[in-house]
Parts: C-alpha cells; structure tokens; sequence
C-alpha cells in the first residue's frame, strides 16, 4: 500500500513537468506586465524619430520592451531602457508606433495606444550646427525626477530637437518648439549634472549648454551625501585645472580619485594635513588640442570606503 502511494506521487511529479513545464513545488509565472504608458513620438530630423515611454510594472520585473513600427518589430531593448531613436526613414512621411513590455517567462503586456507622427521634409545640405542653448536650469523634483528649462538655440534652418544628456549619455529629447523637459528614473540623494543640446533636420548638433548640477532628496534614513562639490575644469595649453570642495566629514579628506572618460585615471593625496576649503589639482595632459574630456572625482571617507562621485565636467585641451 505504501509503495502504491509512493509511486502515485512520483507519476503525478512527472505529469506536471510535462505539462507545466516547471518542476513540482515551483509556481509558473503567467501574470502579464501592465502597459507601458504615455507612448510619445518626436522627430529628431527627417530621417529619425525619437519614441520614448514610460516604464511598466511586472511582479516578477520587465526584461525587455519591444517597438513596432505599423505592427512590424523594429526594435527589442532591455527592461532598463525608455527610449529609442528609430532611424533610416523617409522624410514627410508619416509612421505609428506602438510599444509593449516582456517579463522572463515571456509573458507580454498589451501594446500601447498608437502614436502617430510625420517626419519633416528633408533639408537641403546643411553643414551649419545650431548654437549652444543657453541659461540651463534645473530643479530636482522629489527622489526620482528633475525638471530642466533653457533658453533657445538658433539655427539656419531650424532646431528640429533639444537633447539632452547626463555624463555624455542621452537620457531624453524633446521636439524643438520646447524649452523644458521632466527626467524621470533618477536615484535619491544623488548628484546629476546635464547639460543640453540644439540639433536641426540635418542631424547637425550644437555644443553643449552651461551644466547644470542637481541633487534628488534622499531617502528617509539615508546617510548624508558624500559627493564633492562645485567642481570646475579649465583647460590651459598642456594641462587641465580641477578644483573642488571635499564633502564634510568628521575627518580631513586627503585622498581623492579622478576619473577620465568614465575611468579611473589617478589617485590624489595631499601628504600633509590638505587645505581647508576648495582645493586645486593640475592634471597634465599630452593629448592634441581639441580632444574631449570628462572628469568626476570621487573622496576616499574616514571609514576607508570610497564616497560619491562628483557632477561630472566636460573640458576641451588647447593647444600651446
């Protein structure tokens, strides 16, 4: 009788693995993730669109987004990406698009709503960027947003977008009768620093705009921030000036690390007690001039633990 019982269990193991396709005990997931929301399309020039949304919601986490272009896939990106440029189209035609979201166990959300935009007409050869735009201002808004306004970019034929970017990565654009943008997604008690940027039908993009530097409010409880402050970078013929305030700990900071183009470059150390108030370093450099650097710079704590990084600068080298 026992083993009759016994062996009844096993069969029973083996049928829900054949027909469930998960082993006993474990819990297939079937929950679909919701539907990504406010779908936006926006013409970056006449042959691109820029189609953004925002995140959607799965009990077991979004792995992935898929864009249709017409109901034809265009597009798969990973469950952390919002926006995608969509390129290599014709100009003064007009494309729908529509966006759903995927989990790990392949469930599908429904698509979105379909946005429908038309690109501009194409422009003739235009080799001219627009200019910088200017008076960039910010606010953080709570924990995971900020909002950004600025002044307008000018251009012979037009801006057609702004962009706009957080250490050299675009994070958002905007059509380019808009001077203002809402960042979503960002991390509490964190420096950001964004700059902007004009770009016309040609894909021609300006310089960058002044940074603006922001810090999102903390989360309830969390430590105070470790991130140096007011950090400037001026190039001179061969060399680069840094100069920063430490954060405020209950010790002396004498040691800094200063990283280039996302990496680590060299370790700072003011051997005797470091001066009190902003401090200055001088990097040189060998590079030819108009090559592009980004710095941040991060404070070694009393506790030995490395703080946060700086609001990152983007400097140019001159030449001699």
């Amino acid at each position: 009788m026992t083993r009759a019982a016994t062996v009844t269990a096993t069969t029973v193991a083996a049928l829900l693995l054949l027909l469930g396709g998960c082993s006993a005990g474990e819990v297939k997931d079937t929950q679909k993730p919701s539907t990504p929301q406010r779908l936006t399309a926006q013409a970056g020039s006449a042959s691109s669109v820029h189609v953004m949304w925002e995140a959607a919601t799965d009990d077991t986490g979004v792995t992935a987004y898929e864009v249709f272009q017409k109901g034809v896939k265009v597009k798969t990106l990973t469950g952390g990406r919002t926006m995608v440029d969509i390129e290599r189209l014709a100009p003064s035609t007009a494309y729908t698009f529509t966006v759903r979201a995927l989990d790990a166990a392949g469930n599908r959300s429904p698509q979105t709503a379909a946005v429908t935009m038309t690109t501009p007409a194409a422009a003739p050869e235009d080799r001219t960027a627009p200019t910088a735009p200017r008076l960039l201002r910010g606010a953080a808004n709570g924990r995971n947003a900020a909002t950004l306004t600025w002044a307008r970019a000018t251009d012979a034929t037009g801006v057609t977008a702004y962009d706009i970017y957080q250490e050299d990565s675009r994070v958002h654009s905007v059509t380019g009768n808009v001077t203002t943008a809402r960042v979503t997604g960002l991390r509490p008690g964190t420096v950001y620093s964004f700059t902007v940027r004009a770009r016309d039908a040609a894909e021609n993009s300006s310089p960058d705009s002044n940074p603006v530097d922001l810090t999102t409010a903390a989360a309830p409880g969390a430590p105070p921030a470790t991130a140096p402050t007011g950090l400037k970078a001026t190039a001179r013929p061969g060399e680069i000036v840094l100069t920063w305030t430490p954060p405020e700990t209950v010790a002396p900071v004498k040691e800094h690390q200063l990283h280039l183009n996302g990496a680590f470059a060299t370790t700072i150390v003011w051997g005797a007690q470091p001066p009190p108030g902003p401090v200055t370093y001088t990097l040189t450099v060998t590079d030819p001039p108009g090559t592009r650097y980004s710095v941040k710079i991060r404070a070694r704590l009393p506790d030995g633990r490395w703080g946060d990084f700086s609001a990152q600068r983007t400097v140019v080298v001159t030449g001699g």
